[in-house]
């Protein structure tokens, strides 16, 4: 499983732009995979969710270090 960093810096090579951590750990989320909870959480909402136009560059990280299927 890769790292929030190897995650980083591979999108920020493959489409210029470093995702926010919390925008990887919201599309891990919607992804299905499994996650813990922050110990800085407040709440049950998302403070900064990923935005729309962040997704598919996040899910093409997740699909390339294989902790995704290939849609």
């Amino acid at each position: 499983m890769a790292t929030y960093k190897q995650i980083q810096a591979w999108i920020k090579q493959q489409y210029g732009f470093v995702p926010a951590t919390c925008w990887i750990a919201h599309v891990k989320h919607m992804s299905g995979l499994p996650m813990r909870k922050a110990p800085n959480r407040q709440g049950a909402e998302r403070v900064e969710p990923c935005p729309p136009g962040k997704v598919e560059p996040i899910r093409s990280a997740l699909r390339h270090f294989g902790m995704i299927g290939r849609d």
